[in-house]
């Protein structure tokens, strides 16, 4: 009987994956796991959840309890958390979104540049400075 040879099993986990159950997350986190469902609740973390409806954390969920940890061993509220997280995020997205101009703008720059050089090549495209006079006359009617 021939064995059937097995395909490695592939998984790619980044930091957004869901695999975390709650009890992990909250040994992960060092808080209680009803913290961790009030921390849900309140929209500081969302985690994945499965098709029963449980909770799963992934790397980037146990980075934002850590830091929510910090937050309010430093005296801040909860809804003062949720709006530090908020901007945090917008501050991201912005600095995501200015690094995408930047690239346009350098890429733009360095066409221009090419731009110019190869019109270096065609003179007769370049505007031209003259001293010339053009003297504009209208049509002359004719008279019959």
């Amino acid at each position: 009987m021939p064995t059937e040879r097995r395909r490695p099993f592939d998984v790619t986990l980044d930091e957004d994956t869901p695999v975390y159950v709650i009890s992990v997350a909250a040994q992960l986190t060092g808080l209680h796991p009803q913290t961790l469902r009030t921390y849900d609740r309140l929209g500081l973390v969302s985690p994945g959840r499965t098709g029963g409806g449980g909770r799963r954390y992934s790397l980037r969920d146990i980075e934002i309890l850590r830091h929510v940890t910090q937050l309010t061993a430093a005296g801040i509220g909860l809804e003062g958390v949720r709006r530090i997280l908020e901007l945090e995020h917008l501050v991201e997205a912005l600095q995501d979104r200015v690094s995408d101009l930047e690239e346009q703008l350098e890429s733009t720059q360095v066409a221009m540049e090419r731009a110019y050089e190869q019109a270096a090549f065609l003179p007769e495209l370049l505007p031209q400075q003259t001293q010339a006079v053009v003297l504009w006359q209208g049509k002359r009617r004719r008279r019959r």
